[in-house]
């Protein structure tokens, strides 16, 4: 039997994250799938983003938190009926509130393959120092 440490924040982040993406669905039900992981000096963010390009993506940070905005456009496909429609297009946007102060200023992205990864730096203040024993 394995004991998993509970986190009261890391599960009002994760029913924060369910909230918001009920009303970030937009007319099509388009909402990229996001990872989300932490390292002692960094978040890093990467989410799937098929089809667009980087001038289809538009990432702020503002007050400890990331937003990531985006548009996929509608193929245009000349048919008279669509027997299935899978993937969403339109506009979409995500939020992540970010629990630690972080460095904005070096913040990064990189989009290859459809998939873009966010490093977000914390700040010197924030990442763990160990203090040696006189």
């Amino acid at each position: 039997m394995a004991f998993a440490r509970w986190d009261p924040l890391r599960d009002l982040l994760a029913l924060q994250e369910r909230f918001e993406r009920l009303g970030d669905a937009g007319a099509a039900g388009w909402i990229p799938p996001v990872d989300v992981y932490e390292t002692a000096d960094r978040f890093v963010l990467t989410a799937e983003l098929p089809g667009l390009t980087r001038e289809d993506i538009d990432i702020q940070f503002h007050d400890g938190t990331l937003v990531l905005q985006g548009r996929r456009r509608e193929a245009p496909v000349p048919c008279e009926q669509y027997h299935r429609v899978e993937r969403g297009h339109g506009k979409f946007t995500r939020r992540f509130a970010l629990p630690s102060a972080v460095d904005a200023e070096r913040i990064t992205a990189d989009f290859r393959e459809g998939i873009l990864s966010i490093t977000v730096p914390k700040a010197a203040s924030a990442v763990p120092r160990r203090i040696e024993v006189s």
